[in-house]
């Protein structure tokens, strides 16, 4: 069995959708699968590739038993909206030959691509044909109907015309999948037949991230016991909404003593966000951690915050949230009530409208007072995180056709041999 993905993102990033599609292949070319990913070098969320990779040639390497190809792209140093295009457009030019070249020496089953970009899904779409694979498209972000909510791009006819476009590229598509519910049926409104759309929300390894017993090592270095501690970790860009965080917690600065935010992660929008907060005592920034360390980081938090833009709920479906949960804390989620996110956090957090600082301050006080609600909602957060988004579960449910049932079973995958090994050539 062989499966050929394409991802502008992937491993080592470690946030996004990189970090969900690395684990994704991994997964399963840990079950036989033969894995080959088609991909760019990490540049997310910092919006830069560091060495030893590089933005300007193709690279080979061999990661934890998975083929990836990095294929050149071009990284803006401001993402305006044209330059993401361009950037998108860069990758889906550079990859386009490769996936089209492995699709016929290959001759892969699946061919799965992830969306955004979806510049690349005509491509994808096109090396499928070549191979007679099954053709997947995995949507995790409708960047389309983003960009143009959002204001990267102005409506009207381009927008009516993106959309038929997009939706007739769907259409196209064998299998089409989503992360939510509401996305799903966003699926249906762009026509996409029923029986092609798929549920395949983003998971969780729970054996890894979970509440620990006592206090987090990242924690006692810089922080009293009694302190509470609000958490946002992410990417830090302009659908997170986060200077509603900020405000909040300019309203918050009496109690700094009782309560600090830290804000943990990188993206475009971080340097306006520290010059927005310049001065604040409760506010600390701080840099992405290691992998490894992630379930610490969580853990220092009392309360996670999960901010949100009006115009895009419903659009995404935040991958950051099944993390938050699974550690075993309350989230402070600025959401409107009719969405996916609020029911998500219903008994296990509290939401708050969009833009609404005051809102926000009110929710974030309250809960620092009550720490039997916080323990409580935690506990909730867990089990939700249990029931819905096992690791092992949701990929064995997703590639069930292609794993086989023996998955599903219980049987433990073959081991890769020193998986840690990287070995990396240039194409």
């Amino acid at each position: 069995m062989r499966a050929l993905l394409c991802s502008l993102n992937y491993a080592p990033e470690l946030t996004g959708i990189g970090k969900y599609t690395g684990e994704m292949a991994e997964w399963l070319a840990a079950r036989g699968i033969d894995v080959t990913v088609v991909t760019a070098p990490p540049y997310y969320p910092a919006w830069r590739v560091e060495r030893p990779y590089s933005a300007r040639r193709y690279t080979r390497e061999t990661v934890r038993g998975v083929d990836v190809i990095r294929c050149p792209l071009w990284v803006p140093r401001q993402a305006t909206a044209l330059k993401r295009i361009l950037h998108l457009a860069s990758f889906a030019l550079t990859s386009l030959p490769v996936m089209l070249w492995l699709a016929i020496r290959l001759r892969p089953k699946l061919v799965l691509v992830i969306e955004p970009p979806l510049f690349a899904a005509p491509g994808a779409r096109l090396a499928a044909r070549l191979a007679g694979a099954k053709a997947w498209l995995h949507v995790q972000d409708f960047e389309v109907d983003a960009a143009f909510d959002l204001g990267f791009l102005r409506a009207g006819l381009l927008r009516r015309a993106v959309l038929a476009f997009e939706g007739w590229l769907m259409r196209g598509f064998d299998r089409v999948s989503t992360i939510s519910e509401r996305m799903v049926a966003r699926l249906s409104a762009k026509k996409v037949a029923a029986d092609r759309t798929q549920l395949f929300p983003n998971w969780v390894e729970l054996d890894r991230i979970r509440p620990l017993p006592s206090a987090s090592e990242l924690r006692a270095p810089h922080f009293a016991d009694d302190k509470i501690i609000v958490l946002y970790a992410g990417s830090m860009g302009r659908k997170q909404g986060l200077e509603t965080v900020l405000q909040a917690a300019r309203v918050l600065e009496p109690m700094t003593d009782k309560l600090q935010f830290v804000m943990c992660g990188d993206g475009p929008g971080r340097q306006e966000l520290e010059r927005s907060a310049a001065g604040a005592k409760n506010v600390t920034f701080w840099p992405l951690v290691p992998a490894e360390r992630l379930n610490e980081l969580l853990n220092i938090a009392d309360i996670h915050i999960m901010p949100q833009r009006a115009d895009a709920q419903d659009l995404v479906f935040p991958s950051k949230l099944t993390n938050m949960l699974a550690s075993g804390r309350p989230v402070v989620a600025t959401v409107n009530p009719e969405t996916q996110i609020a029911e998500m956090l219903d008994g296990c957090g509290v939401v708050v409208p969009p833009g609404a600082p005051l809102k926000l301050a009110d929710a974030l006080r309250s809960l620092a007072a009550d720490a039997a609600l916080r323990r409580a909602l935690g506990e909730a957060a867990r089990r939700t995180a249990e029931r819905l988004w096992d690791k092992n579960a949701v990929l064995a449910q997703a590639f069930r056709e292609h794993v086989g049932a023996h998955v599903q079973m219980g049987t433990p995958p073959r081991t890769i041999v020193a998986e840690e090994a990287r070995t990396t050539t240039a194409a």
